[in-house]
């Protein structure tokens, strides 16, 4: 016992951080370092001369740089003599090997080695000083394995000032080693090998992990080392294990099992009521499972997973027994009147058992209980997810069995409280110190009694056991549930299996308890888990306990363990269960209908005097129905001879929808924003909206409002209405081959339009419309005119979703998600063909033909030219003029510039070079002129002076030429060499699209090669997967020869090819980028109507990769290198949410049926295949889940939001191919992340707040707008003037029309500028009033006037009151006075107006009556029957 307690509190271990320990994976890599010596000074000289008995020593510790936490334990190596420092050595030899295994296989684990120096003072105390520390990194950044450097090689670790210490300051973030706060020691260094370990994972289960441990130190479990050098762990030898029973086991409890019971739960109960603040009933708590974990631990950890059986009292097994083994339990526990034992009735088995003197078994006792999850206290009236399980450990005891025992009986006082016990967890208190002797002390806190024995038949028949032989009383309802994942546990050897005490499984009742139950109810319980399907259906939607109170859950022991014994809690077992995200969202194509326009809106249009589209021969073009079928003949399209398309969308007018209400306000301006094709993104100016009267037309028609565009004086002609946007798509912006995909594009997508106020800057609506009627199929030029519905989704807040019902297009219209039509967009979309001006371009100009095949025959020898020529154009001839060096190599020029002026400085700035070059040859010219001057004058020895001036500045620059031509010979030489071998090829990338290709890799040489490929950039990856190559060459026409296991693949390194003399080999690439540079969606000049830019967009930069083929000596055998030109890419789907800053968005995103999907392959409409959804942005959270056939499909969101006002914006791209080729669908997402402010307010009530507007640098004027005005209001209402760097309240007034929760926009907007000054998102949460008075009234459905009622209502108050009438539906009800005056006492009577309604049905309408405050008074519902 003490040489167990001995090594257990030498080697307490620091856990790593908990976000690290969720991150590990679940297997764990060993590795052995070595400390050979350290070289150079240890300190600054007069610093140990005040010490004797210097000694040095090195320690080491495992450090996580991310969350800059230390674990593990600190590793000490012996003390090493150090001589005084006037004679001190430039080297101190250690030669000591530490090992660890760790499962944390990241680039942030490292280790730190400090270097100590200890001395005695001349007052005899020992004192140490820390002379540096160094960062030994395990991990490479790139693989996730010891560093590259080869392993049986000799490192040497730099060594920094300070102590280890540092590196918890904030400031030292990564690099660490590149950071300006850490100092190097010049002169001193650490020599050291790492290298992974792999005998030692067979010991893992005697070492823990992040254990640092020497070599040299003994390890209980293993045989000592034979030899000189004693090095246990170089090769471990295990010592041979015993099997160990363990009978009779039972533990007593003081005073009693029941009064200890009763006070740990009263004590619980304490605990919890101050935790919650309010008290719990005691009879919410309960004890579920008494449970006993057994293991055999070695001092430094578990050496298997302990075992985990459940104890029971004595009279549960007295009550199925006969009365003679009652009288032995009684007797064996010594136990007086009304006391109890905790009984365990099986047999345990230890296997792993070990004869060694620190080798001892583990017991610890633990209570399962039931408590409730209300913050009230009080129990979940039916089974449900309301209520978890604790477990709390209650007692502990430690037992090491005698060397040279076989057999006997043992008592052990249990033991508890805040002592260290090998779980590492809290543990119930034992009773207070008291002056009772030692043995009374020990009975005090408890007992276990149990008999050993190495013979599997040992104690069955011994008369002194209690609970070894009667095996067939069992009750059944004792039987624990069998998890669903795995088979029945056997029961031990020699014993029978039904009468032991139940095993617990991976998961059981006790953690899937959902609710405080009565006994009966709970066995009831037990029992219908023993049906098949029982546990799944009973308990499938539970929700489990929080982490933290789950310490330990009961281990699965029908399967083996496949780790070290570690104490740590097991993990539950996931039950099926789909994730609800509330609401799902659907897509534009699902929310916005088109239809023609009716021939009243068309005479409207006609007479407004939009202008006319022409196609080429400036004539009218052909107008097409958009309700005519079409169809789609791409042979037709690529044959047309009219290659150029001109794509003319034209915005005419946007008119409110007839059943919107009266009072809504209409916006005065609105702008659009969309995306065609892969243009960028474009903003159109904002446009006004100009009432069909105000132009001498009437507004009784269907269109309402035309759009004319806004001067930037803020003025507009009403005679030049409309706006047009044109986009030129001809064959210099299609890439090769991009046609065909253009024509897809316009037949199978719809293009979303997002209409936005100009004034608020607030989203009114989104509207989509099809494209398919832009393919002229061979005619000239056609348009077609859509009147579209311009739809807002508002979403309620924490809304739970449960089903849904199937709207058109087989989508499911999800519950929570409100679709309001917010008006309708008239829109006319053109096609003009043209004839291409320039039919055959300069080759240079195109793209390089997209062969999927490229060689490196071209560049198979080296056709002369300059050396200094680098990359550039060679020359078709091998014809190369000479040029001077300074003219060709600007840094030369700077040098020789430099030495002709004699003190001149370093250039700065930008293009020094080139500046120099200038500037010299102005010298230059100046001397010339200087020299001919003095010629003109006559003055000889002028002229002398200045050709010895000339002539020794000419000598100066050939010195510096040469010296500079010698210094750069090797390496212009290599890189001319390196032009032979080298092969360039460009590759047009787009986002998520697969670019694949080969490349032929021949062997010049005669003799055979084993070629490393290296790859420089993680976009660029080798094919290693015949099935992907093969689909790659079907999906590129190309027949080239497929191998099968062409590459040697070893672990994280990089891949090896073998080559044959002289031999060929086709090498498969593809360059896959996920990392979107998408052109900004900003504002464009107001005045910008002009054709969209055909070209690439100047924001997305030119890449680069290199491919190096290097043979086994490491001479680079070829070299591949790629331009990759990013293009911009199709967006087919666009959402914008609106979400709370600095918290997670949680969005499902429901995808249409696979045979509606668009750009989905035609075929095989009923076999939908897997989906796979990859983002741009790395921090998202995207994924989708494989369900049924038949079944809708839901891509997954969960992104966190920024600050406010930040705008995130990602794409989604879904791939329906396995191998993720070409994407099916693109979505870009936008999250406006905004101030959230949250109402709790009553329906029909005014609620005040008030919001702090903070002014900027420059005075502004500024208005409020929200996006619900009838239900929010501002104070200030207009415009008015915020000071720069001042402060000033916008008082808020919120009065909701309807209970629930939802979301409200308010803007503050600059009213000169048009910008966004603040934004606020307003979470509503709005209860319903109480209502004091009912009505009902029948209305007859038709034109009719509708109906006019009266109803009374006296004032309670004896004072006069003013009260205001309200209504949740204005548009169904409206008063006849909207407020009224009346006296104490008095009664009014109050008008009521009822419109008509062209439906049948329902309708509750409530009157809200307030007073002068806007305080709700009373409520009166109206029940409303139209039939």
């Amino acid at each position: 016992m003490h040489d167990w307690q001995k090594v257990f509190d030498e080697n307490v271990l620091v856990p790593p951080h908990p976000q690290r320990t969720r991150q590990s994976s679940k297997e764990s890599t060993a590795f052995q370092c070595v400390l050979k010596r350290l070289d150079g000074p240890l300190t600054k000289q007069g610093v140990l001369e005040v010490l004797s008995e210097v000694g040095c020593h090195l320690r080491m510790s495992l450090f996580d740089v991310t969350y800059r936490h230390f674990f593990g334990r600190t590793w000490k190596t012996m003390v090493r003599p150090v001589e005084p420092l006037a004679r001190q050595p430039s080297r101190i030899i250690f030669n000591e090997p530490v090992y660890f295994h760790t499962s944390l296989t990241h680039p942030s684990i490292v280790a730190v080695v400090e270097v100590v120096v200890e001395g005695r003072k001349r007052d005899g105390t020992l004192q140490t000083l820390s002379c540096g520390f160094g960062i030994l990194r395990i991990f490479s950044s790139k693989l996730e394995s010891p560093t590259s450097t080869s392993a049986s090689e000799d490192r040497r670790l730099r060594l920094y000032h300070g102590s280890p210490r540092a590196l918890l300051h904030p400031l030292l973030q990564e690099p660490i080693e590149q950071n300006k706060h850490m100092t190097l020691i010049e002169t001193c260094s650490l020599q050291f090998t790492l290298r992974p370990h792999p005998l030692l994972e067979p010991v893992f289960h005697l070492l823990p992990e992040n254990l640092l441990v020497s070599g040299l130190q003994h390890i209980p479990g293993l045989l000592p080392v034979h030899g000189e050098t004693g090095d246990a762990l170089r090769k471990p030898r295990l010592q041979k294990p015993a099997t160990w029973y363990l009978d009779d086991l039972f533990f007593t409890l003081y005073p009693s099992l029941e009064k200890f019971e009763e006070e740990l739960l009263e004590l619980l109960i304490s605990d919890r009521s101050r935790e919650g603040g309010s008290p719990l009933d005691t009879g919410a708590l309960e004890v579920l499972e008494r449970r006993l974990h057994v293991g055999v631990h070695n001092g430094l950890g578990f050496v298997q997973r302990p075992q985990v059986v459940v104890l029971v009292p004595e009279t549960e097994v007295a009550l199925t027994r006969s009365a003679s083994f009652s009288r032995k339990v009684v007797s064996s526990s010594k136990a007086s009147s009304g006391s109890q034992a905790l009984v365990l009735r099986s047999r345990l088995r230890l296997p792993e058992m070990v004869r060694h003197p620190v080798f001892a078994i583990v017991f610890q006792l633990e209570y399962v209980f039931n408590s409730p999850s209300r913050v009230d206290g009080s129990a979940a009236p039916v089974p449900s997810s309301s209520s978890l399980t604790c477990m709390h450990m209650v007692r502990w005891a430690v037992w090491s069995p005698p060397l040279e025992a076989s057999s006997g009986k043992v008592v052990l006082p249990l033991q508890g409280g805040v002592r260290p016990n090998p779980s590492h967890c809290l543990v119930y208190k034992v009773p207070p110190a008291s002056t009772s002797s030692e043995e009374v002390k020990q009975v005090e806190s408890g007992t276990v009694h149990f008999q050993y024995s190495l013979s599997p038949e040992g104690h069955l028949d011994t008369p002194t056991g209690h609970s070894g032989s009667p095996t067939a009383e069992r009750r059944p309802s004792r039987k624990p549930p069998t998890s669903p994942s795995s088979p029945p546990v056997p029961p031990p050897q020699g014993l029978v299996g039904p009468q032991d005490s139940p095993v617990g499984p991976g998961l059981s009742l006790s953690q899937l308890a959902a609710s405080p139950q009565s006994p009966a109810r709970r066995h009831s319980a037990k029992m219908a888990s023993q049906q098949p399907d029982g546990s799944e259906t009973s308990w499938a939607q539970v929700e489990l306990p929080v982490e933290g109170r789950i310490s330990h859950l009961e281990a699965d022991l029908s399967q083996t363990p496949s780790g070290p014994g570690t104490c740590f809690a097991e993990h539950l077992q996931e039950l099926p269960f789909a994730p609800v995200h509330a609401p799902i969202v659907v897509g534009a194509q699902t929310r916005s209908s088109g239809s023609p326009l009716s021939r009243a809106s068309m005479v409207l249009l006609q007479s407004s005097g939009f202008p006319e589209i022409l196609d080429a021969s400036q004539r009218p073009v052909e107008a097409v129905n958009p309700t005519d079928p079409v169809k789609f003949n791409p042979q037709k399209e690529e044959s047309d001879c009219l290659q150029s398309n001109e794509i003319v969308l034209q915005f005419l007018a946007f008119s409110r929808v007839p059943q919107d209400r009266q009072g809504t306000p209409w916006p005065q301006t609105v702008y659009f924003t969309f995306q065609f094709y892969r243009f960028p993104p474009t903003t159109t100016p904002r446009l006004q909206l100009v009432k069909l009267d105000e132009t001498g037309q009437t507004s009784n028609g269907p269109v309402s409002h035309i759009l004319v565009l806004i001067d930037k004086d803020g003025s507009f002609d009403a005679g030049s209405p409309g706006f047009q946007r044109r986009y030129l798509v001809d064959p210099g912006f299609l890439k090769p081959g991009e046609r065909r995909w253009f024509s897809r594009y316009l037949a199978m997508q719809t293009l979303q339009v997002d209409v936005w106020d100009g004034d608020s800057l607030l989203l009114i609506g989104s509207a989509a419309v099809q494209m398919k009627h832009l393919l002229r199929q061979g005619r000239p030029a056609v348009q077609v005119s859509h009147e579209l519905e311009v739809v807002a989704t508002e979403y309620e807040q924490d809304a739970m979703v449960v089903s849904g019902d199937v709207t058109r297009f087989g989508s499911v219209k999800p519950i929570g998600v409100h679709t309001v039509v917010k008006g309708r967009l008239y829109l006319t979309l053109a096609n003009v063909g043209h004839l291409c001006e320039q039919r055959v371009r300069d080759s240079r100009s195109l793209p390089p033909s997209r062969s999927r095949v490229i060689s490196n025959d071209g560049a198979s020898h080296f056709e002369g030219g300059s050396l200094l020529l680098r990359g550039g154009l060679r020359p078709v001839k091998n014809v190369v003029q000479a040029q001077k060096l300074a003219d060709v190599d600007s840094e030369l020029a700077a040098m020789l510039f430099t030495h002709s002026r004699p003190g001149a400085q370093g250039h700065q700035g930008s293009g020094p070079e080139a500046e120099a070059v200038r500037r010299r040859k102005l010298e230059r010219m100046r001397a010339v002129r200087l020299q001919e001057s003095g010629g003109g004058l006559g003055g000889p020895r002028t002229g002398m002076l200045a050709q010895q001036g000339v002539r020794a500045q000419h000598a100066r620059d050939l010195r510096v030429i040469a010296a500079y031509r010698e210094r750069t010979k090797a390496q212009s030489i290599a890189s001319a060499l390196s032009l032979a071998i080298t092969t360039e090829h460009t590759v047009y990338a787009t986002l998520g699209t697969a670019e694949f290709f080969e490349f032929v890799l021949r062997n010049p040489h005669n003799t055979q090669h084993t070629v490393t490929i290296e790859v420089d950039t993680p976009e660029l990856s080798l094919i290693l997967d015949s099935q992907e190559w093969r689909h790659f060459k079907d999906a590129s026409n190309l027949h080239t020869p497929v191998e099968e296991d062409m590459f040697h693949v070893r672990g994280g390194l990089a891949p090896q090819l073998f080559l044959r003399p002289r031999e060929a080999a086709h090498v498969p690439f593809k360059y896959q980028t996920f990392s979107a540079v998408q052109a900004s969606a900003g504002l464009r000049p107001e005045g910008d109507t002009d054709t969209g830019s055909p070209g690439r967009c100047s924001v997305m930069p030119t890449r680069h990769a290199k491919v190096l083929f290097r043979t086994s000596g490491g001479k680079p055998l070829a070299v591949l290198r790629l331009t990759v030109e990013p293009q911009p890419h199709v967006v087919d789907q666009v959402f914008r949410f609106y979400h709370p800053e600095l918290t997670f968005l949680k969005k499902a995103i429901r995808l249409p049926p696979w045979h509606t999907l668009p750009g989905a392959p035609v075929g095989m409409p009923g076999e939908a295949p897997p989906l796979h959804v990859r983002c741009s942005d790395p921090n998202v959270i995207c994924e989708t889940q494989n369900v049924g056939p038949g079944e809708p499909r839901d891509v997954f969101l969960k992104v966190a939001s920024g600050r406010s006002p930040e705008i995130k914006d990602f794409f989604v791209i879904i791939y329906t191919d396995r191998w993720l080729a070409t994407p099916t669908q693109i979505w870009q997402i936008h999250l406006h992340s905004l101030q959230r402010v949250d109402v709790s307010c009553v329906t029909g009530q005014r609620t005040h707040l008030s919001l702090v507007l903070r002014g900027t640098q420059t005075l502004r004027k500024v208005r409020a707008f929200t996006s619900h005005p009838q239900e929010l209001t501002t104070d200030p209402k207009g415009v008015f003037v915020l000071p720069p760097h001042g402060v000033q309240d916008l008082h808020v007034g919120v009065r909701p029309l309807r209970a629930g929760g939802r979301f409200v926009h308010l803007n503050v907007v600059d009213v000169d500028c048009h910008q966004r000054v603040a934004s606020w998102l307003m979470c509503l949460s709005c209860r319903p009033p109480l209502i004091s008075k009912a009505f009902e009234i029948t209305l007859a459905v038709g034109e009719g006037k509708g109906a006019n009622k009266r109803i009374t209502y006296t004032n309670p108050y004896p004072s006069r009151r003013t009260y205001q009438l309200h209504s949740d539906h204005p548009e169904l009800l409206q008063f006849k006075e909207d407020n009224f005056q009346v006296g104490g006492g008095e009664t009014y009577t109050i008008g009521l107006r009822f419109a008509p309604s062209q439906r049948a049905g329902e309708k509750e309408v409530l009157i809200y009556i307030n007073d002068h405050e806007d305080k709700n008074e009373e409520t009166f519902c109206v029940k409303v029957i139209y039939q």
